[in-house]
């Protein structure tokens, strides 16, 4: 399992936690703050995608008959896609419940 992205936000709020007691200067919270969100939705957008890709893929080698793809195999990579593609769901649902909160927001 890949945890580069949990390490870097676990310092992004540990950087935003120095900063609001003030025991770190802005500059050093900027350094440990540069990981792009874009990039990294991208990226879980981009995985999902891949899953969802390789599940079809086994499906239809399955439908045509081919002797080594086990059932099994396909239903739990069906499983898979489902799971991701149901997290991006909740991703985007709180993407979009974060936006409106802030449209919201009085100036």
């Amino acid at each position: 399992m890949d945890t580069t992205g949990i390490d870097n936000i676990l310092q992004q709020l540990q950087a935003a936690s120095a900063l609001a007691s003030g025991t770190k200067t802005q500059s050093s919270a900027d350094e440990a703050a540069r990981v792009d969100f874009s990039e990294k939705l991208k990226a879980a957008v981009d995985n999902a995608n891949n899953i969802h890709q390789a599940a079809d893929k086994l499906s239809m080698q399955f439908v045509s008959g081919e002797s080594n793809v086990d059932l099994h195999e396909v239903m739990i990579s069906l499983q898979k896609a489902n799971v991701s593609f149901q997290s991006m769901i909740q991703v985007r649902n709180k993407l979009v419940t974060a936006y409106q909160e802030i449209m919201n927001m009085q100036v």
